[in-house]
């Protein structure tokens, strides 16, 4: 037990053979009626602690607000067993935590699922569609392509460029490789107007853009949708939604909240930042209707 309010211990469990591990967060004290527990996925190749700690510090606040949290590594990462894998092929892993955490807080009220860039993304794919599931929480979430980098790009990177007073000293000074940066920028455009820029291409496919759209459809629950302002990542994922016939209006259907941080970055390295997707998490779950798991 801590001062701040809530107790972790390590929790280990498996998926296909291998044993995973992660670490659980209980609220010191019971908090009233059941409350959702919370599954923080990790995004990128980092382990459940996360950049600068900012999953470490999400699960105990979360925790001493009431809610259990579970963190945990992927197979192949951090402490887990096993070979690591896409977040477009975790589905598994998503799903035995899932189960983990229902065990270690069985009396819950359904399980929220927080994810960063592209585990946003595995939560939409894997688990919005399981009737536990109360609601999705998708930071910053990942939806790249090459015609979404180079549409991103194109409508945010160099026009930023160009009102750098360091590019315009680059330039005078001769340090600029100018012709590289237009052909660069000529492929960017090219790029951007590709045909998969708009999310169309073959249907058999099915890239994961569309698989998260079809898992929105699904999700019973809401999803808070937290965008950074200084991100490109989140700026793709916006350019694919609003030109993708799979994810036409989606992002504005009611059980939709979008909160902007203009100025924060990816992983919300600033404690401000980090503060405020803290207090924004917070207020969101206690608007939530409970549930039975």
């Amino acid at each position: 037990m801590t001062a701040t309010g809530f107790q972790e211990d390590v929790l280990a469990f498996d998926c296909d053979g291998h044993r995973l591990w992660g670490v659980v967060a209980h609220p010191a004290l019971a908090a009233g009626p059941a409350r959702p527990a919370v599954l923080i996925v990790t995004g990128g190749p980092q382990y459940r602690a996360g950049s600068h700690r900012m999953f470490v510090s999400l699960a105990r606040r979360l925790a001493t607000a009431g809610f259990t949290t579970l963190r945990f590594d992927y197979g192949g990462m951090g402490d887990s067993e096993g070979e690591r894998k896409a977040f477009d092929a975790a589905g598994d892993d998503l799903r035995a935590a899932l189960e983990a955490l229902l065990r270690a807080a069985p009396s819950c009220a359904g399980v929220v699922v927080w994810g960063l860039c592209d585990a946003a993304s595995a939560a939409l794919m894997f688990l919005a569609g399981d009737p536990r599931v109360a609601g999705i929480v998708a930071a910053n979430p990942w939806a790249r392509s090459e015609a979404t980098l180079a549409a991103a790009r194109v409508k945010h990177y160099y026009a930023a460029r160009l009102l750098q007073r360091e590019f315009w000293h680059k330039l005078m000074r001769g340090g600029l490789d100018w012709r590289g940066s237009i052909e660069s920028f000529r492929r960017d455009w090219i790029g951007a107007r590709a045909r998969g820029a708009s999310g169309a291409g073959d249907a058999a496919a099915r890239p994961f853009q569309h698989l998260m759209a079809d898992g929105l459809r699904r999700l019973r629950g809401p999803m808070l949708l937290l965008m950074s302002g200084n991100d490109l990542t989140a700026k793709e994922f916006a350019e694919y939604a609003a030109r993708s016939d799979a994810w036409r209006g989606l992002l504005q259907a009611p059980k939709v909240q979008r909160i902007d941080l203009p100025d924060a970055d990816h992983t919300f390295s600033q404690r401000p930042w980090l503060e405020r997707v803290q207090d924004e998490t917070l207020g969101w779950l206690d608007r939530l209707p409970l549930r039975a798991a």
